[in-house]
């Protein structure tokens, strides 16, 4: 009877019906194979889902009724054909810009807006003001309140952060307490340092005398002996902190100044550009301590306007000072002066000077009259780091940072538009900051 309408007998079935069904034995993959897969999956539906949730701009909503229409009555048993065929309407109707609820419409999202800051400069870092929330947990509250006087530029100077810096350190080690099962040298480091460091970082880019200085302050802390007790260890990290501070920040500066006020004759014109503490201070010690007569012209940065601290403090103290608001009269004034002192936030390797932006045109303009330009800098402030161009280590001003413009904070001066550079080591031709650097990590 089965015969007759067609079926195969029940003891054939199986035989004929084997090499039919079973596939072919697929490959068998690894585990880094696996969960790349299954990444891959994860990451394909991530997509998936946002395309359907993300409206294309400008597209309209259709009515309840359209929508509802396209749907047609099915029977329970055709439940889960009809959730995928919802899914995939829905999915469409979302990528259309049609609403699938019943009333109103999916709200336009505006485009993202593009960034100011072309593509090329997007290396280039910018300080930020950010919510005491966002901080990590084990960010002590000096170095809080450091990074909100860093990132809203209260302290400026390089040299000015740097012993900020490590008199918040110096708190921070003090408060600190090794936990049980640790040693202070192996945990102070990652767990209570480091998050102090990429809290400031984040607020504002680190200068290079920071940098320096965090690397010595590792090296200290690596090499206190796990025997010795945290109080006593502590006790000497902080000591040595301020024996830093005192050698390479206050001595420094006492040993500039006086160098740099030996090179200023009576009767001299001294060209300054803005205010920096080192300038101020040498002008300062070459009319009181050495007691001399000069004149001081100033140009100022147009968009700081820190010189016009300077001309008051100057004119206080009886120096006769020039005060010139831009670079408009740049020629002129360079022309009148006999030498130029020039402060510097750093030096590279290569002699370059990395200084407030309008340093470069200063020094180019007095190289290209033949005047002798000075160039004041703690060795602190020297990096390996070698630059040619004012792209490669800048920072953007926050400020003046809109949709149509930006501005950058420094610029590089390069070596053949210095006469000398003036250290606590030794004043010395640009071309041999390379070898001051040696010198000091030798001493060290």
């Amino acid at each position: 009877m089965s015969a007759a309408n067609g079926a195969p007998p029940a003891d054939a079935a199986v035989p004929a019906a084997v090499p039919a069904v079973v596939p072919p034995a697929a490959p068998k993959l690894s585990n880094a194979e696996l969960k790349a897969k299954a990444k891959a999956e994860k990451q394909a539906r991530r997509a998936q889902a946002k395309a359907a949730k993300e409206p294309v701009p400008g597209g309209a909503p259709a009515p309840a009724s359209a929508t509802q229409s396209s749907h047609p009555p099915a029977d329970s048993k055709g439940n889960k054909a009809k959730g995928k065929l919802d899914g995939a309407l829905s999915a469409n109707s979302a990528a259309t810009g049609r609403a699938a609820g019943p009333r109103g419409s999916v709200p336009t999202i505006p485009p993202k807006p593009e960034s100011s800051i072309p593509e090329c400069f997007s290396h280039l870092s910018m300080a930020k003001r950010l919510p005491i929330t966002q901080a990590d947990k084990d960010v002590h509250p000096t170095v809080l309140t450091l990074g909100q006087q860093m990132a809203t530029f209260a302290i400026d100077e390089s040299i000015t952060r740097l012993k900020a810096t490590l008199l918040a350190f110096k708190k921070v080690i003090d408060s600190y307490t090794t936990p049980p099962g640790n040693t202070l040298a192996r945990h102070l480091t990652p767990h209570v340092l480091n998050p102090q460091i990429e809290y400031l970082s984040a607020c504002r880019p680190m200068c290079f005398s920071m940098g320096n200085a965090i690397r010595w302050l590792k090296l200290q802390v690596s090499k206190i002996d796990p025997d010795v007790p945290d109080a006593e260890a502590k006790k000497e990290l902080c000591a040595s902190i301020d024996a830093f501070i005192q050698e390479r920040i206050n001595f420094a500066d006492v040993v500039i100044t006086q160098r740099a006020a030996d090179y200023i004759e009576t009767n001299d014109v001294v060209l300054v550009y803005g205010r920096n503490t080192l300038v101020e201070r040498t002008l300062l010690h070459a009319h009181q301590a050495a007691g001399k007569k000069f004149e001081v012209i100033i140009i100022d940065d147009p968009y700081e306007r820190q010189g016009q601290v300077l001309a008051k403090t100057l004119t206080a103290k009886g120096i006769k000072v020039s005060y010139s608001g831009d670079f408009g009269a740049l020629r002129f004034q360079v022309n009148r002066a006999n030498r130029i002192f020039l402060g510097a936030e750093g030096m590279f390797n290569n002699g370059a000077l990395y200084g407030r932006c309008g340093t470069s045109d200063i020094a180019i303009t007095a190289k290209d009259l033949g005047k002798h330009v000075y160039a004041l800098c703690e060795t602190i402030n020297i990096t390996d780091r070698v630059s040619t161009d004012s792209l490669t280590y800048n920072e953007i001003d926050p400020e003046r940072c809109t949709g149509a413009s930006f501005r950058l904070l420094y610029d590089t001066t390069l070596s053949q538009y210095l006469s000398t550079v003036v250290t606590e080591i030794s004043s010395a031709q640009p071309t041999s900051v390379s070898y001051l650097l040696r010198k000091l990590e030798d001493s060290n």
